[in-house]
C-alpha cells in the first residue's frame, strides 16, 4: 500500500519541502509540501523528478576497489581496509600536505556534507584543501570576509519586502536562487512587482529573469566591477550618499569616495557597453527607492575582478542605507549558527596565510583555487611535495574545473585516490577507492549551510523517508568511517568521530561566558542529548546551543530536536531583522569600507578601463532542469531547453556563416570543443553562451543516460591560468574565444 513521507529536496538551494509518494522502499511522486514552513508548497521540475534522481539505475549500490586493472566490487570492510592503506602511507612517507582533499557542490546539500569534512581536514592537517568554492563563489566569501571580518557573513536580499531590487550575473529563474535561499524566487519577483516595486537585472543574456525585469542592461561580459563602481561614484558625486542608522557602524567614508573619482559614468561607459545616462540613472533610482536591495551572483562572481563586484554589491547597499534594515540586505540567523557573542571587535578576516606550491597562489578562506589542482599534482618543485593521494567527496573536477584533460592525466598519476560518489563518473573512475552513499530518500536532511543564508528564518528537519537497504551505509558513517581510516585510528568505532565533536564543542561552550551553558559539566550536558545515533545527537547540540535554542534547559521555549520532530513541516522563526553590529568580526568592530586588499587591488580596475574585447567572448548559462554536472543521467531532466548548445547572435552568426543547428568549433585558451550552434537574440553581440557540467563522454564511466547525449566540457576552453587574484576564483566568463563553422 503506498505511503507518504515529507522530505526536504537537496537538489538546489531553494531547500524546498516535498511529499513522497512511496511503494514499499520506491519513491514514486513528489510534489510539494503544501504544509511547509518556508516553501508553503512551491516545487520546481528537480523536486518534481525527486523519485527519478533517487530512483537512477546506474547509482553504484556497492563498494568499489581497483583490482586487476579495474573497479570490482568489494565489501565495505575491504574498501576501508584499502582507504587506511593508501592515506596513511601517503602520509609517513610524504607528509599530510601531500594528500589533498576536494570537495563538491552536493557536500552542501547533505547533512554528512556538512558535518565531517572539517572534522577530516583537522585530523588530516593537510593545506591541500580544493572546493567547488572557487568556480563559483568565493569572491563573496572574500568581500564578507574583508568587510565584515567574517567569511560567512553574506546578507542576502529581503526579497519579501523591498521595493527596488538590482541583480548582476543572476538567473534565479533559472538557478532557483544562489547564496539566497529562497524557495519560488520567481514567485517572489512577480509579487515584487505586483506591489509595485522595481526589478533591474544587469545580464550580457537576456535570461528569463531578465525578460520579467522592468530594465534589462546588457552589460559587456566582465565589467559588473566597472558598473557597480560607476554607480558608487555617482551616489558620492551627487551627495546621494545616506548611511542613515548604519552611520556609526562604518568606516572608510572618505576613503572609498577618494578611490572611486576615477569611476565616472562617462568613464566606464565604453567598457561596459552602457551609456552614462543609463548608468545615472540606475544609481539615482536605488537611491530614491524606499528600500532597495542590490544582489549579485555566479555571473559577477567568475569574471576578472570577481572580488571588487562582489565588494562594489554591498558597498552600494552600504552607501544607500540598505544594510541591515527591512527591505534592504539582511544577515539571516540560522538555528544552528553558533550561540552569538556580544558585539565588538574580533580576530578578523586574513587572506593569503599560505600560498600554493607551484603556482604560488594564496590561500582564501582556508582553500586554494581548484584552477590548481592539477598543477600540485604533476608539478615537481623544490618546495614540499606534490599531492600524492586525494580524497574527492561529492566532486566531479575533471568537468568543474579549468583545461580537464590535464587534471584528467594528472589523477591517473596519483598513488592514491578514493571518491565518495554514487555515481562512476568523469572523475570518479580514476579512484583506487569509490565508496556509494545511499540515494537520497534514504538519509536524513537539514540544510545547516543553506539556513544562515535563507530568507526567512527557519528550521526544518527529515529523518530518512525509507530505510537503507541491505548493503548499504549511511552517508554519515561513511564519512565518518573514512575520518577514521584517514587519520590512523582505522578500525575505531564510527560512533567516536561524533563523539570526539561533542565532547569539544561543549568543553569550549561551557567556557565562554556569553554562551547559555557557562560553567555547567559537560559530560552532563553530552548526557542529555537525544536523537537516534551521533549525526542527530550533533543537531540537537548545535539546536540548544545556537541562537534560538533552550540552552540545554535555561530557555525551555527554546529549540532542541525534540521540539523539531514535533514539527515535522518545520518552524517558522520570523523574518529576517536587523542584527549589526553584532555580526562583525573585523578587528575594529566596525564595517570596513575599503579594506586593504581591495585598495590594493582597484588600479587592476582601473586598467580595466581601457580594455575591450577583439572579438567574441564567452559566457555560461544555467538551465532549471539541472544543476552541475550531476543530474544529466535522469531522462525527465534532460531535452528540451536542457540541451548544451552555443548560443550566438544573428548578427555574429551572420557574420561567422553559422547557421541554426550546425556544429561549430568553439576554440580558446585551454582547447577547443564543437558543439550545435543555437542562432539567438538572448545573448548580446559579440557573446556566445555554453552551459557547465557537460562533456560526458569520456570512457570507463557508468552514466548510461548521459553518455547518449554527453555534450561537451565547456571548462575545456580555459588553462587555468585566469584567476581572481583575491580569491582565487576561475575566471569563467567574459574570456576570449574564436568560432568558427564547421560546416
Amino acid at each position: 500500500m503506498p505511503r507518504t513521507a515529507l522530505r526536504i529536496c537537496p537538489l538546489c538551494e531553494a531547500t524546498c519541502g516535498l511529499t513522497l509518494t512511496i511503494d514499499g522502499t520506491r519513491v514514486t511522486g513528489a510534489r510539494g509540501d503544501q504544509d511547509d514552513v518556508f516553501s508553503r508548497g512551491f516545487i520546481c521540475p528537480k523536486g518534481a523528478s525527486f523519485g527519478a534522481v533517487d530512483g537512477d539505475p546506474d547509482r553504484l549500490r556497492a563498494p568499489l576497489a581497483r583490482k586487476d586493472g579495474g573497479l570490482r566490487e568489494v565489501s565495505w570492510e575491504e574498501a576501508f581496509d584499502a582507504v587506511a592503506a593508501g592515506i596513511r602511507t601517503v602520509v609517513e612517507r610524504h607528509g599530510p600536505h601531500a594528500v589533498g582533499v576536494v570537495l563538491g557542490n552536493p557536500n552542501v546539500h547533505t547533512m554528512a556534507g556538512a558535518l565531517y569534512p572539517t572534522v577530516l581536514l583537522a585530523g588530516l592537517g593537510t593545506r591541500s584543501l580544493f572546493t567547488a568554492s572557487t568556480v563559483d563563489q568565493m569572491p563573496k566569501h572574500v568581500s564578507s570576509g574583508l568587510l565584515y571580518g567574517d567569511a560567512n557573513a553574506i546578507p542576502v536580499p529581503d526579497l519579501d519586502h523591498t521595493d527596488h531590487l538590482l541583480l548582476i550575473g543572476a538567473n534565479p529563474l533559472e538557478s532557483n536562487g544562489s547564496l539566497c535561499t529562497a524557495p519560488d524566487f520567481p514567485g517572489k519577483l512577480k509579487a515584487l512587482k505586483a506591489r509595485g516595486g522595481t526589478l533591474t537585472v544587469i545580464d550580457p543574456r537576456r535570461t528569463r529573469t531578465a525578460r520579467l525585469a522592468d530594465r534589462h542592461i546588457p552589460i559587456r561580459p566582465g565589467t559588473d566591477a566597472l558598473l557597480l563602481a560607476a554607480m558608487a561614484h555617482v551616489l558620492f558625486e551627487e551627495d546621494l550618499v545616506q548611511l542613515g542608522a548604519l552611520a556609526p557602524q562604518v568606516q572608510g567614508l572618505d576613503e572609498l569616495r577618494s578611490e572611486v573619482q576615477d569611476f565616472s559614468p562617462e568613464a566606464v561607459a565604453g567598457a561596459c557597453d552602457v551609456d552614462a545616462a543609463t548608468i545615472r540613472t540606475l544609481a539615482r533610482e536605488l537611491a530614491a527607492a524606499p528600500t532597495a536591495a542590490v544582489y549579485g551572483r555566479i555571473g559577477s562572481c567568475t569574471v576578472q575582478h570577481g572580488t571588487l563586484a562582489s565588494w562594489l554589491v554591498d558597498v552600494l547597499n552600504i552607501l544607500t542605507g540598505n544594510l541591515d534594515r527591512p527591505g534592504g540586505a539582511l544577515f539571516p540567523q540560522a538555528a544552528t549558527d553558533k550561540t552569538p557573542r556580544p558585539a565588538g571587535p574580533g580576530r578578523g578576516f586574513a587572506l593569503g596565510r599560505w600560498h600554493s606550491r607551484v603556482g604560488r597562489h594564496p590561500e582564501a578562506k582556508g582553500e586554494l583555487p581548484l584552477s590548481a589542482l592539477a598543477e600540485e599534482i604533476d608539478t615537481a618543485t623544490e618546495e614540499g611535495e606534490p599531492v600524492r593521494a586525494l580524497i574527492a567527496v561529492a566532486a566531479n573536477p575533471v568537468l568543474s574545473a579549468p583545461d580537464g584533460d590535464r587534471l584528467d592525466k594528472a589523477l591517473d598519476s596519483l598513488d592514491f585516490m578514493v571518491s565518495v560518489d554514487p555515481y562512476l563518473n568523469e572523475t570518479s573512475r580514476h579512484a583506487h577507492v569509490v565508496l556509494p552513499p545511499p540515494p537520497p530518500a534514504q538519509s536524513p536532511h537539514h540544510d545547516f549551510a543553506f539556513n544562515t543564508l535563507a530568507v526567512r528564518n527557519q528550521v526544518r528537519y527529515t529523518r530518512p523517508a525509507v530505510p537503507l537497504e541491505p548493503g548499504r551505509m549511511a552517508e554519515t558513517e561513511i564519512l565518518a568511517r573514512l575520518v577514521l581510516a584517514a587519520t590512523g585510528m582505522h578500525g575505531a568505532d564510527p560512533s567516536a568521530v561524533d563523539d570526539l565533536v561533542i565532547a569539544q564543542t561543549l568543553g569550549k561552550a561551557v567556557e565562554e561566558p556569553h554562551s547559555p551553558v557557562h560553567g555547567r559539566d559537560p559530560k552532563e550536558l553530552a548526557a542529555r542529548l537525544t536523537g537516534e545515533g551521533g549525526p542527530e545527537r550533533r543537531l540537537d547540540m548545535t539546536l540548544r546551543l545556537g541562537p534560538y535554542g533552550d540552552g540545554f534547559g535555561v530557555r525551555p521555549d527554546g529549540l532542541c530536536l525534540d521540539k523539531l520532530l514535533a514539527h515535522p513541516h518545520g518552524i517558522d522563526l520570523g523574518p529576517l531583522t536587523a542584527r549589526l553590529p553584532q555580526p562583525l568580526k573585523t578587528r575594529s568592530g566596525a564595517v570596513e569600507l575599503l579594506p586593504r586588499p581591495i585598495a590594493d587591488d582597484l588600479p587592476r580596475l582601473r586598467e580595466a578601463l581601457e580594455q575591450r574585447p577583439d572579438g567574441l567572448v564567452l559566457v555560461g548559462r544555467r538551465h532549471l532542469r539541472s544543476n552541475n554536472s550531476w543530474m544529466h543521467n535522469i531522462p525527465a531532466l534532460t531535452g528540451g531547453t536542457n540541451r548544451c548548445t552555443l548560443h550566438i547572435h544573428p548578427e555574429d552568426a551572420e557574420r561567422l556563416g553559422v547557421r541554426d543547428g550546425s556544429a561549430v568549433r568553439v576554440k580558446g585558451a585551454g582547447g577547443e570543443v564543437t558543439a550545435p550552434a543555437e542562432v539567438t537574440d538572448s545573448v548580446r553581440p559579440g557573446v556566445v553562451s555554453l552551459p557547465h557540467g557537460w562533456g560526458h563522454d569520456r570512457p570507463g564511466t557508468r552514466l548510461g543516460h548521459a553518455a547518449t547525449d554527453p555534450g561537451v566540457n565547456v571548462n575545456q576552453l580555459l588553462d587555468g591560468s585566469l584567476l581572481d587574484p583575491l580569491s582565487g576564483n576561475a575566471v569563467l566568463n567574459g574570456i576570449p574565444v574564436k568560432v568558427t563553422s564547421r560546416d
